[in-house]
């Protein structure tokens, strides 16, 4: 059976739900995953109104679509990030009282991501996908010297802003699954574990598995989902190109997405570097059968044409396991 397409509405919470909605159907998806913020979700509204989650699920259905994850992402940003300064500022929902402090902040995000949990159980949804930002990212290179004691403070602390989030999620039945990410207390292989091991390994943590941030590191994306086969509780169709020139270098030269001279970039699924076949065999192999999400990031195409030609394209890559062996047929 094949696996649901969806596509993440955080690239276009310029448009209500209400006008996306058809749109996206249109393009011939199954469903959304609704970003937490524009008119999409909100979780404040979703945490206390089972009406509103209603009108939220109503609006998809006219359209013909479902859901089965919603992502607080910009909220989770500000719970281990430094807030320290102006880049946060009116980020996502976050009430502009909010802006320029950093204690208001993250008060407010971890009020935020608590809230989410209990609006996904609202909404019907399992999995709420996200951000953690990371308090010891400005240490990644280690000049000024970094000590692990430095490095072990960071987990810790992280373990301490969310092991009461996660009470929250167990309450809920709902699951947390983070996109690794550079900026994020987990970027790798490595720092995942890390995290893991600063919560004990609690279920309710996970990962959304999304490829395009591994492949431009270096990382091979199919080699996490076989470190983390339990931990996969979401994943984005996402694609990647490494374009270094020999002038250009791996950090981007602080040129912003879509510039010529960066040494890597987003691009629509199928036309990047990720090898999505290697990914779907071992999602496969994992017995992954949540849905394929596309979140669609490409600055040189159209973001309809590129929103459509995705979804062809995650149906045309996902296939499922066989359920014999390939020479069975030649015992007698």
């Amino acid at each position: 059976m094949a696996r649901p397409v969806t596509i993440f509405t955080g690239q276009w919470a310029d448009l209500p739900l209400s006008e996306l909605a058809g749109k996206i159907k249109s393009f011939g998806y199954d469903g959304l995953e609704l970003a937490c913020w524009g008119d999409h979700f909100d979780v404040f509204r979703g945490a206390e109104s089972v009406e509103y989650c209603q009108q939220q699920r109503t609006i998809l259905k006219k359209a013909g679509l479902d859901c089965w994850a919603i992502s607080n992402h910009l909220a989770g940003q500000l719970t281990c990030d430094p807030n320290n300064d102006a880049r946060s500022d009116n980020f996502g929902m976050l009430p502009k009282e909010c802006n320029g402090s950093a204690d208001k902040k993250r008060a407010w995000a971890i009020a935020s991501m608590k809230a989410a949990a209990k609006a996904a159980k609202n909404m019907g949804v399992k999995v709420v996908n996200g951000f953690t930002g990371s308090p010891i990212w400005h240490a990644l290179y280690s000049f000024p010297p970094v000590s692990d004691q430095m490095i072990a403070d960071g987990f810790k602390y992280f373990a301490d802003i969310w092991n009461p989030i996660l009470d929250e999620f167990d309450r809920c039945g709902v699951k947390f699954a983070l996109e690794v990410h550079p900026t994020e207390i987990a970027f790798d292989l490595h720092t995942a574990t890390m995290a893991l091991e600063a919560l004990d390994y609690r279920p309710a943590f996970g990962f959304n598995f999304d490829p395009s941030h591994l492949l431009w590191q270096g990382v091979d994306p199919v080699m996490f989902l076989r470190e983390f086969p339990d931990r996969i509780y979401h994943c984005h169709i996402k694609d990647a190109i490494v374009t270094l020139d020999g002038r250009s270098g791996i950090l981007a030269s602080h040129l912003n997405f879509g510039q010529p001279n960066r040494g890597w970039d987003f691009r629509s699924p199928g036309h990047g570097g990720v090898n999505f076949e290697e990914i779907i065999r071992e999602l496969n192999r994992i017995g992954y059968q949540g849905p394929l999400s596309v979140e669609w990031e490409d600055s040189g195409m159209d973001r309809e044409y590129g929103a459509r030609d995705a979804c062809e394209f995650v149906r045309k890559i996902d296939f499922a396991p066989s359920n014999i062996a390939f020479d069975a047929a030649f015992e007698r």
